[in-house]
C-alpha cells in the first residue's frame, strides 16, 4: 500500500529531526534479515539510546540534500536502514558491527561521525574501539594496580610473621 504525501512528509520530518540530534549515523543494508532479527537489533539499540529507522532511499536522499550532507549512491545499496546514535559516537557502530557478525545478512554500508562520511572499514575500526566506560576502567585499574600491589607486599610481611609465631607455638 502506497504512502500518502502526508505520511511521506512525516517520515521526512522525522528523518530531518534525527539528523539534527544525532552524534553518529550508520547506514546498513538489512536485506535478508528476518523481522525478529530487526526487532532484536532495535531492542539492542534502544537500550543504548540509539534508534533504527527504515526509510525509502528517495526520502533519505531528500533529507540529506536539505541538511547539505553529500553521499554517494553506492552507499545507499540494498534495503536501507539508518542507525542513529544520540549520546555516543561509537555505540551505534559497535552495536551494528557486533550484530553484523552474528547475522551475516546485515551489512554496514558506511556512516557519518562528527558530520564526516566514514567508509565501511573506518566504521569497523571505530566499532572495535573500547567504550568510554571500558577505557575509564582501564585507567583506574592502571592507577590502582601499584597501590594494591604495595598493600599485598606489606601484608606478606605480617602474614609471614603470624606464620612463624604459629610454628613457634607448636
Amino acid at each position: 500500500m502506497a504512502k500518502t504525501k502526508e505520511e511521506k512528509q512525516k517520515a521526512l520530518d522525522k528523518l530531518k529531526e534525527n539528523l539534527e540530534k544525532q552524534k553518529a549515523l550508520i547506514l546498513i543494508d538489512y536485506s535478508g534479515l528476518k523481522a525478529d532479527d530487526i526487532f532484536d537489533l532495535r531492542e539492542r539499540l534502544k537500550e543504548s539510546d540509539c534508534s533504527l529507522i527504515v526509510a525509502k532511499k528517495t526520502l533519505v536522499k531528500m533529507a540529506f540534500k536539505e541538511k547539505k550532507i553529500e553521499i554517494e549512491d553506492k552507499s545507499l545499496e540494498g534495503q536501507l536502514a539508518l542507525v542513529f546514535g544520540f549520546k555516543d559516537e561509537v555505540l551505534p557502530a559497535k552495536i551494528s558491527y557486533n550484530f553484523s557478525r552474528e547475522n551475516e545478512n546485515l551489512k554496514i554500508l558506511g556512516g557519518f561521525v562528527e558530520n564526516k562520511f566514514k567508509t565501511v572499514d573506518e566504521i569497523n575500526i571505530l566499532a572495535k574501539i573500547p567504550s568510554k566506560e571500558e577505557l575509564y576502567a582501564k585507567v583506574v585499574g592502571s592507577i590502582s594496580a601499584p597501590i594494591s600491589n604495595f598493600v599485598k607486599v606489606l601484608q606478606g610481611n605480617i602474614r609471614n610473621f603470624v606464620y612463624i609465631l604459629s610454628i613457634i607455638k607448636k
